[in-house]
């Protein structure tokens, strides 16, 4: 029998822990993005780690910026970044406040209001497509920097919460290296996955943008 979703908020506590536990135990958690038109809500089966100033592929490797500041806490907020002038992309904030570190949301299935994410996303060739990476995520949720710092621990009904979901087995969770990410910081392991889930993204290895001439 499969177990119902746990429609609980995620404590803020959950988040308050190295980055490295909370990645993989975000697999199965619901987020659910109350929009105007209704809600939309996705079992998350992607992530990404990224470690602040220890991690050279992270945005608060260099220290704090304006960008960043939400990296820096309190955990359980999002952080929602702009990436090659088209796409956004959404983390949940981790660790103790002022220890910035983030975990990227890669993919996930749509469990509810998937009509919705259609209208967003028309290009997905199925409902399986609709979430599969980070920039169709946030599209399909309709986020964008408007949403930068929102609290996701809470019961409100705010634009954005993390409920408890289903966390899925340690044996049925798969890690590997982070997608596209150059130098040093591309070498971790701290992309996680549910094993054999046809809404995780393919893995590509950084491929240096060309200049033009």
């Amino acid at each position: 029998m499969i177990a119902s979703p746990d429609r609980t908020p995620l404590p803020r506590t959950f988040f308050d822990r190295p980055i490295l536990e909370v990645a993989p135990d975000l697999l199965g958690r619901i987020l659910v993005r109350n929009t105007p038109d209704g809600p939309i809500a996705l079992r998350l089966t992607e992530v990404e780690a990224y470690d602040g100033q220890n991690d050279p592929g992270s945005h608060a490797y260099r220290g704090r910026t304006p960008r960043n500041e939400v990296m820096f806490g309190p955990p359980g907020h999002v952080y929602v970044y702009f990436t090659y002038g088209m796409w956004f992309c959404m983390n949940l904030v981790c660790g103790p406040e002022g220890r910035a570190s983030a975990v990227l949301l890669r993919a996930g299935e749509i469990v509810e209001g998937a009509e919705l994410a259609r209208t967003r996303r028309l290009s997905a060739r199925n409902d399986k497509e609709l979430a599969k990476g980070p920039a169709r995520l946030a599209t399909a949720l309709d986020v964008d920097r408007s949403l930068n710092g929102t609290d996701a621990c809470t019961a409100a009904d705010t634009p954005l919460r993390i409920l408890t979901g289903v966390p899925v087995r340690r044996d049925q969770v798969r890690n590997g290296p982070r997608t596209g990410v150059a130098g040093e910081g591309g070498v971790h392991p701290w992309r996680y996955w549910v094993a054999d889930d046809p809404t995780v993204s393919p893995y590509r290895a950084h491929v240096p943008r060309r200049r033009r001439s």
